[in-house]
């Protein structure tokens, strides 16, 4: 395989632990952690969530986590490791569950981001996300969180 390749792929429950670590480390930092391995599982073995993990090439590179309502679609989870930033994996990520939610009916997208995460605020702006709402105890009491909203009928991305 060609190291320079990005591809994705369902999680499997062995994949829960490394997931959580990831989560702890780099979007739970000083919050404490919410996204263990037990409560990746279950999001794994959700049949209204999908779990992908990115590889470039052979390396474990990232992954996100999507659930898909009635109406609306949430982004749980996105994080890549910092070695593989910025070579498109993670918009590789959200296109991919984005085009999921889509074919199962979704048009409403949302995803709640650290108030202080200006990097993350401006990655989703790329794909369209606007705020819409603030909620100044989201993150356990400690930080705001910004609510970000996209319409996505289908065939647009």
């Amino acid at each position: 395989m060609n190291h320079d390749t990005i591809y994705l792929e369902e999680a499997s429950p062995t994949d829960a632990g490394m997931i959580a670590t990831m989560s702890r480390d780099y979007i739970e930092s000083g919050l404490g952690w919410s996204w263990n391995e037990k409560r990746v599982l279950a999001s794994i073995k959700r049949p209204n969530t999908q779990v992908l993990k990115a590889f470039k090439g052979s390396e474990f590179a990232g992954f996100g986590i999507m659930t898909f309502g009635k109406l609306k679609a949430n982004l749980n989870l996105l994080a890549v490791h910092p070695p593989f930033r910025r070579y498109g994996i993670g918009a590789e990520i959200v296109t991919a569950l984005e085009d999921q939610a889509v074919t199962l009916g979704q048009e409403n997208f949302y995803v709640q981001v650290r108030e202080s995460n200006q990097a993350a605020r401006e990655f989703y702006r790329q794909f369209g996300y606007e705020m819409i709402d603030r909620n100044p105890r989201y993150y356990k009491n400690r930080e705001a969180a910004v609510i970000l909203y996209k319409y996505r009928p289908e065939g647009k991305s």
